[in-house]
């Protein structure tokens, strides 16, 4: 199958000028051109014109297009990119699936007279861990996570936040009893915050996995003991750092 100019340029949603321009700065060669001088563009060409505009709507100029698509030459090279690009449109179409069930939710709470929840309307709208998880744990963790999180009602939340602050102020407590780490005391509160976890979709606690068990369990102790942001919950630096080696010496002996 081929296309004219004009026919793909209405199946792209693009102007035929806009095709010819690209011809002629040599971003999009046609696959051949017909006796008549009428370019035709076949399969090949078109499947460069999808990450032509996939990068145009990244926000790329043209002259960078050419350089990312001359460096994908080679086949797994641009199955890479393509499949960067697809978790780019699937975090996109999350994101939007999200704040449209928010929209939704407070359009129909308005037409029935009541009042919308406060966390729904601001659904899809600030995940402020996001980045973190994902960087940490993966686009996979986070998206349970957050589909969860968002499940829950306002009490449901507060509650939680409450399981959370209470779990953490333990450790401080602990700290100050004066206990070991690796005491039974402080291993119990470490099997305790491990369970904590295991209630939350997309971790390795709910999963099952043991052996990513530990790898979360050690990473978020580097992350209380690093990290001044959690130090208050824990009551202060120190007990952050108690925190962080008795959730070690946990993750070893798992």
């Amino acid at each position: 199958m081929e296309w004219t100019v004009q026919e793909l340029a209405d199946r792209a949603g693009v102007s035929g000028r806009t095709l010819r321009h690209y011809h002629q700065i040599e971003l999009l060669t046609p696959d051949r051109i017909g006796a008549n001088g009428y370019r035709y563009y076949g399969p090949t060409a078109v499947a460069r014109l999808q990450r032509i505009l996939l990068l145009r709507e990244a926000g790329l100029s043209l002259a960078a297009i050419s350089e990312a698509l001359s460096t994908d030459a080679n086949p797994a090279d641009e199955i890479t990119a393509l499949e960067e690009h697809l978790a780019h449109l699937e975090h996109e179409r999350d994101a939007l699936e999200r704040r449209i069930v928010s929209v939704e939710h407070t359009l129909q709470m308005r037409r029935e007279g009541l009042q919308p929840r406060m966390d729904m309307m601001l659904e899809g709208f600030n995940d402020r861990y996001e980045a973190e998880v994902t960087e940490q744990w993966g686009r996979d963790v986070f998206e349970q996570s957050n589909r969860w999180w968002h499940a829950k009602n306002l009490t449901q939340q507060r509650q939680f936040q409450a399981d959370a602050e209470q779990l953490l102020a333990g450790w401080g407590e602990l700290h100050q009893s004066g206990v070991s780490p690796s005491s039974a005391q402080a291993q119990q509160h470490a099997a305790t915050h491990d369970s904590w976890f295991a209630q939350i979709p997309g971790t390795p606690q709910n999963a099952g996995d043991l052996n990513k068990t530990r790898a979360m369990l050690t990473g978020m102790a580097n992350l209380y003991a690093t990290n001044p942001d959690f130090h208050p919950a824990f009551g202060g630096a120190a007990a952050a750092d108690f925190a962080a080696h008795a959730l070690r010496h946990y993750a070893q002996n798992l």
